[in-house]
């Protein structure tokens, strides 16, 4: 029998940490749901693996956090003692998820208190992703990956020897656990970058890589965040994303200081990101729409602030490749220092055909939200009707 996809609750990502302490300090009594949807058609049906989803659930939930993780956790400057007891205590509870099939496809939905059930969803992912690979995991699979991998390196240290005239350095993350083929794939893929590219490869979202490698954790919100907001009911739906900045700053007090900017689009979260905001968060957070056209709204909006934008970070995490990465750098390292978080193509890139799975916030307190994305494939809401509300609170077009 295998080991289990998942074996430490340190295996997600840092932003699930941030995210989790804000909201229970600040909003513990919100109820939500949370539903796992593919987007694109995978290899097979994602329905075949109920029974081994089940069972990895079952393992998952009877992990607790070790104390060496719990004392790592404590070390993070952000991280606070009281948060700390939570986790000691702290087991993700079976009743609070469901695994169903609807034909070929694969139903997994978690309701429940947010702080009980938000932190299911980057396990889930990498335990649907790990359990699909499985199958098509073949020696010569592995070596195509290590031969790209070798290639995206060359790459890399190719670029990093060249006369550099920008103003700013290339730093580069691993934002890959969601989709990676698996997580031993995923260790070998951010040692490796941590061996060849120290001087740009500075950190990885993932919370125990980055603990065992001797790596910096990376992260600060996800879409989630923001849009359970939309939801409290002690905020109005208008003011709900400078309602979640302001918690955040409350909260962390210029630690973690990088705004994710894509929950209305772009133009809608500059509305509100006024003076105040834009001088207490470092930077901004690109996910979605055409990175260029963000990050010159990003630049536009700083100028008319009289912000120096040198002082500011701009961090692309949309469907990265290296090659994309090196090209937003050109464009823009002369004007604004840069992060460029790459997932599937650095933990998933092995000549086969990867899934695009999420599993997003749809309910809080019993009321739809959604992400009003500026990539229209990545909208999500099932309640057309309050889609068609927020659009018309926020001045934007269908």
């Amino acid at each position: 029998m295998n080991t289990p996809v998942i074996t430490s609750l340190l295996d997600t990502d840092l932003y699930k940490f941030t995210m989790w302490q804000t909201l229970l300090h600040r909003h513990p009594q919100t109820q939500t749901e949370y539903r796992f949807v593919c987007r694109n058609q995978p290899g097979y049906p994602l329905a075949e693996l109920k029974a081994d989803v089940e069972r990895e659930l079952d393992a998952l939930c009877a992990l607790s956090f070790r104390e060496d993780e719990l004392a790592y956790l404590k070390g993070l400057r952000f991280i606070k003692s009281d948060f700390v007891d939570f986790l000691r205590i702290f087991r993700f509870q079976r009743a609070f998820i469901e695994v169903t099939t609807d034909g070929p496809q694969l139903q997994i939905v978690a309701r429940g208190p947010q702080v009980h059930v938000m932190g299911f969803e980057i396990p889930v992912l990498a335990i649907v992703n790990e359990l699909y690979f499985r199958r098509l995991d073949t020696p010569e699979v592995r070596a195509e990956g290590q031969r790209r991998l070798s290639a995206k390196i060359a790459a890399l240290q190719a670029f990093a020897a060249e006369p550099r005239p920008q103003r700013h350095p290339f730093d580069l993350f691993d934002f890959g656990l969601r989709r990676r083929f698996s997580g031993a794939w995923q260790r070998e893929v951010v040692r490796q970058l941590r061996d060849a590219l120290p001087q740009h490869f500075k950190g990885s979202s993932n919370v125990l890589l980055a603990k065992e490698l001797g790596l910096v954790p990376i992260g600060t919100m996800a879409h989630e965040y923001l849009q359970t907001y939309q939801a409290l009911g002690t905020v109005r739906l208008r003011d709900h994303q400078k309602a979640a900045l302001e918690d955040w700053v409350q909260e962390y007090r210029g630690d973690l200081g990088t705004a994710l900017t894509d929950v209305v689009g772009m133009d809608a979260f500059l509305a509100d990101f006024d003076l105040y905001f834009a001088k207490l968060f470092d930077g901004l957070r690109h996910d979605s729409g055409d990175p260029v056209v963000w990050g010159e709204k990003a630049l536009a909006h700083y100028a008319k602030l009289r912000i120096d934008t040198h002082t500011k970070r701009l961090v692309f995490s949309d469907g990265l490749t290296v090659a994309k990465a090196i090209e937003l750098y050109r464009h823009f390292a002369d004007r604004v220092q840069l992060g460029f978080g790459i997932g599937t193509h650095l933990s998933n890139d092995m000549g086969l055909q990867t899934l695009n799975i999420v599993m997003k916030l749809t309910h809080a307190n019993g009321q739809p939200v959604a992400k009003l994305s500026d990539s229209p494939g990545k909208t999500l809401c099932e309640d057309e009707t309050f889609l068609a509300y927020l659009r018309q609170v926020f001045g934007i077009k269908s």
